[in-house]
């Protein structure tokens, strides 16, 4: 890595990153769709939606065409759609259906705030292009005045097992387990906790494993969820009985995060540290390595637009989603020349997985449409509007992190759930805090915030929202809860807004164990 090192400082740059850099952004996605159409024209998926027709399309002068012709063509599709319609056949060992050849790999994914696992594919191609991210990402580095000795540190990534289950015709596990399981030889001298530690199934002995042998690595980056490297991070430093993580981790320098938003755990995260990291936000989702934030001190994360993933942009509003967040019929979609900075646009993506025209489930803005930046605002089913207050993800990470600056305490989780309440209607929120706090005042402070913050919100206060609760909890209640659910550790996270199956687990998980009134 001394090499990777030297290689920086000179700004060595992949040539995809250098495309990227000087083409316009629906000219790399042009070419990446008539790519991802080619490779799939005779699978089954092809053939049903006449790829060949859509193909002949990019030959027409008509700038649009291509887009008009896929639209037309291939059918906007949630996960139920398309798992139904498509991707079960995959699991069950059919090949060729929506990618060519057999599909080995399934990532499972959290789910959405109301559901249980999906089943992701994962094709060959698709783990080849994550890798080809990442490399760009630690290429990125080079904007970082680091020493060259920095890159002979030790990288701890924190993710599910690699020990997958075989399940009939394919594999399944996290993705962060299937694609760990597939590093490269010349990272794995780098890579911790190395592969032995890696195959743990069980979160707990895991974390218990990594603590044992922590004082012996020299770690200088630090990959994963940030619940779960916190969680890590304070078990290693009670375990030595030191001040901080740098007592055992002294050149500890960047931290890589993604999946959620780090700024309602930064407060608690950075009592671990001696001194500052610099922060890294990746967005790498079970469907693909989508964006990547190039430098650090900025909010914004740059999209990939030329490795394996087709974008598309709807509208996120009441003409194309339901108040649950479910996706209308015929929404509408547009291309990367057709959005604007500072909407809000639900993502839909085609990927050389076999996702086509797939609704991912999260929320972007664009803050540079010329440079594809952008930044995660919400998720389409985490938001709350039963009577028009219109409550993003957004809205919430950014009232909580205010309440922790007013009322000085760390909050570590969140959670809310919308409900009836004397004809008309509530939130229920639960607080996980560690801190001891008035529970009147952090409703008062975080009623308050959410109304500065959101005019909608604001007005429904006065009108059909008649109430808010608010629960103070033992942090240790969310994560043994999703340890219940089969969530613990890996990339899962805890859902910020609770609906349908999950929130009824939640309520009953609380009255189980005398947090809620029977």
């Amino acid at each position: 890595m001394a090499i990777l090192g030297t290689l920086l400082k000179k700004g060595i740059t992949l040539r995809e990153s250098l495309e990227q850099q000087f083409t316009r952004p629906i000219d790399l996605q042009k070419q990446e769709l008539r790519k991802l159409l080619i490779t799939c024209r005779t699978t089954d998926f092809g053939q049903r939606y006449h790829f060949d027709d859509v193909l002949s399309s990019f030959k027409l002068h008509h700038p649009d065409q291509f887009y008009k012709s896929f639209q037309a063509n291939v059918p906007v599709h949630d996960y139920e759609k398309i798992y139904d319609d498509w991707w079960h056949l995959s699991k069950e060992g059919k090949t060729n259906v929506c990618w060519p050849g057999k599909i080995k790999y399934f990532a499972l994914s959290s789910g959405t705030s109301g559901s249980s696992s999906k089943y992701i594919p994962i094709t060959k191609d698709m783990m080849k292009a994550i890798k080809k991210t990442s490399y760009r990402q630690i290429l990125s580095l080079s904007k970082i005045n680091l020493k060259n000795s920095f890159f002979t540190k030790g990288i701890l990534m924190l993710g599910g097992s690699t020990n997958l289950r075989k399940s009939g015709h394919y594999f399944e596990g996290d993705l962060s387990g299937i694609t760990t399981s597939q590093i490269p030889f010349w990272f794995q001298h780098f890579y911790k906790p190395g592969k032995k530690i890696a195959k743990t199934i069980n979160w707990g002995e895991k974390l218990d494993e990594i603590t044992r042998k922590a004082k012996d690595w020299d770690i200088g980056i630090i990959v994963g969820v940030p619940a779960w490297l916190q969680i890590l991070m304070e078990k290693i430093v009670d375990h030595y009985g030191v001040k901080t993580i740098h007592d055992i981790w002294p050149n500890l320098s960047i931290f890589v995060h993604g999946g959620v938003s780090f700024e309602p755990y930064r407060r608690g995260f950075e009592k671990l540290l001696s001194k500052p990291l610099i922060y890294l936000e990746t967005y790498l989702a079970s469907e693909g390595f989508i964006a990547f934030q190039t430098a650090p001190n900025q909010k914004s994360m740059r999209l990939v637009l030329n490795n394996g993933i087709f974008y598309e942009f709807v509208p996120f509003n009441h003409d194309n989603f339901t108040e649950d967040g479910l996706i209308r019929s015929n929404p509408t979609t547009l291309k990367i020349d057709e959005v604007e900075p500072g909407r809000d646009y639900a993502l839909l993506i085609t990927t050389n997985a076999g996702a086509w025209r797939y609704l991912i489930g999260d929320v972007i803005k664009f803050t540079s449409v010329e440079e594809a930046e952008i930044v995660i605002t919400g998720r389409t089913k985490h938001f709350l509007s039963l009577c028009g207050e219109h409550l993003s993800l957004d809205n919430m990470n950014k009232a909580v992190e205010m309440v922790e600056e007013q009322l000085n305490i760390d909050i570590r989780e969140f959670t809310v759930i919308g409900e009836s309440y004397e004809s008309l209607f509530a939130h229920q929120w639960y607080i996980g805090t560690d801190d001891e706090v008035d529970p009147e005042l952090l409703k008062e402070k975080l009623d308050a915030a959410l109304k500065e913050l959101n005019d909608d919100y604001k007005v429904e206060r006065d009108a059909a929202l008649k109430e808010i609760f608010v629960q103070a909890l033992p942090s240790s209640i969310f994560y043994d809860w999703m340890k219940s659910q089969g969530k613990e550790g890996g990339q899962n996270k805890f859902p910020r807004v609770l609906k349908n199956e999950k929130s009824s687990n939640w309520k009953a998980y609380l009255r189980e164990h005398n947090y809620l009134a029977a």
